[in-house]
């Protein structure tokens, strides 16, 4: 399985259920990245979704511990579920938030960090990838500069 996350210089992902900071170079990247694939998702990621609606072009799966249904989405009420529910998936991508890759995280092996370069206040926070001895940089897939801020997206993957 695998994982797409957008970090800050603090491995900060996000503020008040929303990121700070959001670069359209990023955002290409994620809709590439994830096309066709199945998505896990936690509900508060998608009430911060255009309309609260499903991501086209991919099997949404939302992993929450609420009864609500979501049209467009199949629910799982745990992170074991929502694995075997991408199981005959061609790609599985965890793609938040951070309850979501906190519980994930240990089921993937490759991630696709994207790091932007900036300072913002962030109260939910991604593990550091670089200072973890399980994980190792593989290759930078890009970079670049977009409104002034340098970014770089990186291929990580599981020692």
């Amino acid at each position: 399985m695998e994982l797409i996350v957008a970090v800050y210089d603090d491995w900060g992902i996000g503020k008040d259920g929303t990121q700070p900071i959001a670069l359209s170079a990023d955002r290409k990247f994620f809709r590439e990245t994830t096309r066709g694939a199945a998505v896990i998702v936690g509900r508060r990621t998608v009430e911060d979704f255009p309309g609260q609606k499903p991501l086209p072009g991919r099997e949404n799966i939302m992993l929450t511990r609420t009864k609500r249904l979501y049209p467009g989405f199949t629910m799982a009420a745990s992170a074991e579920d929502a694995a075997r529910l991408a199981q005959n998936a061609e790609r599985a991508m965890v793609i938040g938030g951070g309850s979501v890759y906190r519980q994930m995280l240990p089921m993937c092996d490759t991630a696709y960090v994207t790091k932007v370069h900036a300072k913002v206040e962030s109260d939910t926070f991604f593990p550091n990838l670089d200072e973890d001895e399980n994980w190792m940089l593989a290759e930078i897939l890009q970079s670049g500069e977009e409104n002034g801020i340098a970014y770089e997206m990186c291929l990580y993957k599981r020692k």
